[in-house]
């Protein structure tokens, strides 16, 4: 079991980034013959991202790889740091770091797999879901109840909110 994230390293988060495939999703993209692809989005962590952008937390998806769906979604939430391509996360996310003026200490970051380890263990706060990978699994801090692609992003986003004294709106 994993040890308890402090409220005050919570409320400290400045940056929410995390991976997409397998975390936003449950990792599963579908292709069509004609090659077309789907992904499917949940709405509870789409409104978790809403209520973070409103309360000034930054948010961004780095993914390994392109894909036209979730330009798509990222566009409608509004997500304002979206890099695709790039497998080199650690590096990635430090970049975007430095860019946004923020320590580790402000960040969290989540992920699932191999690809994401790094990410996971330079965050101030680390995290993943339950189905992870076992270095991403071993790397993180804390490790939701949710899992990827039905909630798990939203039950981070309510840590940092809650932490900062947000509650639900009525």
């Amino acid at each position: 079991m994993k040890a308890l994230i402090s409220s005050e390293r919570w409320a400290a988060v400045r940056l929410f980034a995390m991976d997409v495939d397998g975390i936003l999703t449950d990792g599963t993209v579908h292709v069509s013959s004609d090659g077309t692809e789907s992904k499917t989005f949940s709405i509870l962590d789409g409104m978790g991202l809403v209520r973070l952008r409103k309360a000034g937390v930054i948010t961004a998806w780095i993914s390994g790889r392109a894909s036209g769906a979730t330009t798509v979604r990222a566009t409608e939430l509004k997500i304002p740091h979206l890099v695709q391509g790039r497998t080199d996360k650690i590096s990635a996310l430090q970049e975007l770091a430095a860019a946004l003026g923020l320590t580790a200490g402000q960040i969290v970051y989540m992920g699932d797999d191999d690809i994401d380890t790094p990410a996971i263990a330079w965050a101030g706060i680390g995290v993943t879901v339950p189905d992870a990978m076992p270095s991403p699994f071993a790397a993180a801090g804390y490790v939701t109840r949710r899992p990827a692609g039905r909630g798990a992003v939203r039950e981070v986003c309510e840590h940092i909110l809650a932490a900062r004294g947000h509650s639900l709106p009525a």
